[in-house]
């Protein structure tokens, strides 16, 4: 009975940085990376155990071949991905199709998502969202190149929350550092690209206009979060979004000064990710050091632990179990 800490899969992007080295003091590749995949079962960009009976192999094999540690789910592939990204320029503008969409055209999940910002430079915005009225309206706009019309801009500021079903159209920014937490999938569509040629390929990157326009929900609505913060001994436990706003995640921002004594209670597990701070994970007589950076899920057997030191957690679990 140990907790699963992971190590990040990391991608490279044309958008990315060097923060992922800067701040968490990750073992990055050379040249720009955007993406750390620090819990991850998704095929072949799966995060790998670091420490333990378990250490070397995928979160993925570990699902497959030790369901017991995730309460036996019904779930055929491990349902959530979580990552840091880095935007050292801006992303495509994109949408996800949802789940009976990317099941019939992609053969895939579909993919919503959130995102917890931990650093917004001055200026920094999100696209979230558009100003079409009609699905018409949208691919006018969309036809014609009115970005500038079409696209939503909202202002970002560190511990901004953002709920991104699917269907909506969205983008980080450059001077931008999220935390997302997502469904295990990587359907994206591709909107718009500020006519960025790949360096590698000398092209263009590929859009994807139609599918976009066909999952677009319009018009735009924003989710009704009911977020909410609750005291619990020396932690400070803010939902930022469960079901049945979110039918495919619970997740929690966690400030602890002190000690935190919890349990699994409704949850198979727990997914828990380490934003700022240190302190300890305590079970069974067992203690493991948490740092800035450090990933882990805390599986089913674990019903009791205590978390203690100064730190802030992003906690998530699942809700299709």
């Amino acid at each position: 009975m140990e907790p699963i800490f992971l190590t990040p899969y990391f991608r490279p992007k044309i958008w990315g940085g060097r923060k992922l080295d800067t701040i968490f003091h990750y073992d990055i590749p050379e040249g720009k990376v955007g993406e750390a995949w620090i819990i991850s079962g998704y095929k072949d960009d799966a995060s790998t155990v670091t420490a333990g009976p378990l250490k070397g192999k995928s979160l993925r094999d570990v699902y497959h071949e030790h369901p017991e540690l995730f309460g036996n789910p019904k779930a055929k592939e491990f349902p959530l991905l979580v990552k840091f990204l880095d935007a050292n320029d801006n992303l495509s503008v994109q949408v996800h199709p949802d789940d009976d969409y990317a099941a019939k055209v992609e053969h895939d999940s579909g993919k919503t998502e959130s995102w917890y910002v931990m650093q917004a430079d001055p200026g920094a915005y999100l696209i979230y969202g558009h100003h079409a009225k009609t699905r018409e309206e949208l691919a006018d706009m969309i036809h014609k190149g009115e970005w500038d019309k079409l696209l939503r801009k909202v202002p970002i500021k560190a511990g901004d929350f953002f709920y991104v079903p699917a269907g909506t159209i969205h983008a980080l920014t450059k001077g931008s550092l999220v935390i997302e937490t997502q469904q295990s999938s990587d359907v994206t569509y591709r909107l718009y690209d500020y006519d960025r040629v790949d360096k590698k390929t000398g092209k263009k990157r590929e859009l994807h206009t139609q599918k976009s326009i066909d999952v677009t929900t319009v018009p735009h609505v924003d989710p009704k979060l009911n977020v909410h913060t609750d005291k619990d001994q020396d932690a400070s436990i803010k939902t930022l979004v469960e079901p049945p706003i979110s039918p495919h995640f619970y997740l929690w921002q966690i400030d602890l000064d002190g000690t935190w004594k919890s349990s699994l209670k409704n949850h198979p597990y727990l997914l828990v990710s380490v934003i700022k701070g240190s302190g300890k994970l305590e079970a069974d007589g067992q203690s493991w050091d948490l740092k800035l950076g450090t990933n882990l899920i805390i599986p089913n057997q674990m019903k009791n632990f205590a978390l203690t030191g100064k730190m802030r957690i992003i906690m998530s679990a699942p809700s299709e179990e």
